[in-house]
């Protein structure tokens, strides 16, 4: 027998527990251990098996140390078809997280009880697959096709009382899984209960699978793994038994296997594991964090204070004014209420938070005990410089003083204090609350140990954490500079806003540029040209009016109900504003410039290549460290497609060598923008990609 998987026979139960910690995942070991496990059950006079987990969980899922290598015998479609067609009566008991390959197992076996805090679910379509061991044949059999899509598309994890509800579990026990499910063992063989293997059962009803693989196809912004799960569900229906419809499955699998999609996703899957796993911090011990400060109960502000409010941390808000500390509270009680709306926090909790753990305040004083104070003012340096000369003055020793600038030099900030080691940069995303990234920008006197807290409170928060250098705009709104300034030139030469917007929501963006300036503002980005105008720009870099044209007639975006688009009230979305064009057309009148047509696959291939040139300066100056850095910052929080892994992981999908010979063209055109970033060049040189240097550390 494999250790990992131990054996007992308790009077006539044969007892499979899984020994593989910390999660039980379903290596090559454990898939050997369960098959001789139940060959050694129906050799030893047992009337029945009971399989369950030992540890926190039931079977997690697949190992992932085997992502990419080559499968080792048995594999865990043969190993499902193996447990369910035993004559032995097979009864699984789950507690934990039942995920992917253990959802699997546990429809292989006859029974299943879970205890309930357990959850369900076959999270496959986030890695670009879908299940490969008859998920998508049994699943439908037992719940029905619509139920079965639903989880097999989304991917969600189902907690146990939905799961009996929908027929995923037989039966819900308290207690210990093991005694929980000797005991529903023992009762089914005291009642005779037959073997019930799903693969017997009547194939499911279909339903309009050409709709809905289109539907689904639609709303995973062309993330092909759910949409193929559809085809997978459609086989359960529609082939000619249920061995042909597991050889439909693994057909579909096996083609999602080879995907760039899927090798995207497994990319980013393992980006987010290690963006925070960082050799600097080893051993380092964050400071402790009871309670923190926010100064600024705007938008920005009001959403910090939320996020920590929901993680339990109590929270002192400054603000200037009663009436604006009234509007703060009226935010972040709508924000909580919504929270509650969605199911994420309690009635009474919420009225808690607001009555004691949400104070209040209008003097600097009252962050004199707060353990981190986080500044989320007008993005203005010298109105941040005020807010830190105060906080010097009135803040305890060792309390780390962060700023949410989106752009300004922290140095700078940091220098204007007498404990520039305690001063970072936390630089949220709005709305703060909702939003996942979070970059931790060190400046040149960060303490580690201040970092370290910037990543704890990141995880407390919920938040994905990053780390950045000191530059205009760090990781994420610097190289949103360089790629939002192709798309300006692109507007200049000949296309459309509606085009370039229209042309990257196909190639998987939740938005195009020109759509998400109307959502933040277009005073945002008319404020930072004119800041960086004013501290001059090189004479050979190409500039535009048309939009600052836009915010001078009061045309802000979404917040003044016109800006690229027009909103009206009631309509999702809006429709291209007519004064825009006009604009434009001026301007390349203006300029001389004679409009020339583009072909959505171009404007994808500048818009894209401009985000990677300028990403490889970024690593190549260590504003960040990694490439995975830069993928999972424009993930989380610039709405890059995650099926492509990030743009650095797309970059190396499509050869860098082709993309430095685009560059070089297109430098023949414009010789300052389109400069190929150094680091770029030596990759190519090299032979080498960007997930090599991920491997680097």
């Amino acid at each position: 027998m494999s250790q990992v998987i131990g054996y007992e026979k308790v009077d006539d139960i044969a007892v499979l527990s899984a020994r593989n910690p910390p999660v039980n995942a379903l290596g090559v070991d454990v898939r050997r251990g369960l098959l001789s496990g139940i060959e050694r059950a129906e050799a030893d006079g047992a009337r029945a098996v009971l399989i369950y987990g030992e540890g926190r969980t039931y079977f997690a899922g697949a190992d992932i140390r085997e992502f990419g290598k080559p499968p080792q015998e048995p594999g865990l479609p043969a190993l499902c078809n193996r447990i369910e067609a035993s004559p032995l009566l097979v009864v699984s008991a789950l507690h934990g997280t039942a995920l992917g390959g253990g959802l699997e197992v546990a429809l292989s076996c006859h029974y299943r009880i879970a205890v309930p805090s357990a959850k369900v679910g076959l999270p496959e379509v986030n890695l670009g697959i879908i299940p490969g061991a008859g998920g998508t044949q049994r699943l439908p059999r037992i719940i029905g096709v619509e139920a079965a899509l639903d989880m097999i598309t989304t991917g969600r994890h189902v907690r146990a009382a939905e799961a009996l509800e929908m027929g995923v579990l037989d039966k819900i026990g308290e207690g210990d899984p093991r005694e929980v499910g000797l005991a529903y063992t023992r009762a089914l063989l005291a009642a005779n209960t037959p073997r019930r293997p799903i693969c017997e059962m009547p194939t499911p009803e279909p339903i309009d699978f050409d709709a809905r693989y289109e539907a689904v196809l639609k709303k995973g912004r062309g993330q092909l793994s759910p949409a193929v799960a559809v085809r997978a569900v459609q086989a359960a229906c529609e082939a000619d038994d249920f061995a042909s419809g597991l050889v439909r499955e693994r057909e579909l699998f096996t083609e999602l296997m080879a995907s760039d999609q899927r090798k995207g996703l497994i990319h980013a899957f393992f980006a987010e594991r290690a963006v925070s796993k960082l050799p600097e911090l080893q051993g380092v011990v964050p400071r402790d964090l009871h309670q923190i400060g926010v100064i600024g109960g705007g938008t920005m502000g009001a959403g910090i204070a939320t996020s920590a409010l929901l993680a339990g941390l109590p929270v002192v808000l400054l603000e200037m004014t009663p009436e604006a500390a009234k509007a703060a509270q009226a935010r972040i009680a709508s924000n909580l209420a919504g929270a509650v709306k969605r199911g994420k926090l309690s009635q009474s909790d919420h009225d808690d938070i607001l009555q004691n753990r949400l104070e209040l305040a209008l003097d600097y004083d009252a962050l004199q005990n707060v353990d981190l104070v986080i500044e989320a003012v007008f993005e203005d340096m010298e109105v941040k410089k005020q807010v830190f000369a105060q906080l010097d003055a009135v803040c305890k020793g060792g309390a780390v003083l962060a700023t949410n600038t989106s752009y300004l030099d922290i140095n700078e900030i940091a220098a204007l204090t007498r404990r520039p080691d305690d001063v970072i940069g936390l630089h949220f995303f709005s709305p703060a609350h909702v939003m996942k990234l979070l970059e931790v920008v060190v400046a040149d006197r960060t303490a580690p140990e201040v970092v370290a807290t910037g990543f704890a409170l990141g995880k407390r928060l919920g938040k994905t954490a990053v780390r950045a250098g000191v530059c205009d705009g760090f990781i994420g709104n610097r190289i949103l500079s360089a790629y939002r300034t192709c798309a300006d030139h692109m507007v200049l030469d000949g296309a459309s806003p509606y085009q370039i917007d229209a042309a990257l929501t196909a190639f998987g963006f939740a938005m195009g540029p020109f759509a998400v300036s109307d959502l933040a503002g277009l005073d945002i980005g008319w404020a930072a040209r004119k800041r960086k105008r004013a501290a001059g720009l090189d004479p050979r870099a190409r500039d535009s009016f048309y939009a600052d044209k836009l915010c001078e007639g009061g045309y802000f975006g979404q917040k003044t109900g016109k800006g690229y688009y027009v909103y009206e009230t009631g309509r999702r979305g809006g429709v291209p504003n007519p004064e825009v064009m006009p604009l434009i057309e001026a301007e390349r009148a203006a300029q001389g410039i004679s409009a020339r047509g583009f072909t959505d696959d171009e404007i994808v291939r500048r818009y894209m290549v401009a985000m990677v040139n300028e990403a490889a300066r970024v690593i190549g100056e260590g504003i960040a460290r990694r490439p995975l850095d830069v993928d999972v910052t424009l993930i989380y929080g610039y709405g890059f497609p995650r099926y492509w892994g990030g743009p650095l992981k797309w970059a190396d999908l499509q050869g860098l060598p082709n993309l430095l010979d685009d560059i070089r063209r297109w430098s023949e055109e414009d010789p300052y923008f389109w400069q190929p970033a150094p680091l770029l060049e030596q990759l190519v040189a090299e032979g080498r990609s960007f997930d090599d240097l991920n491997k680097d550390g």
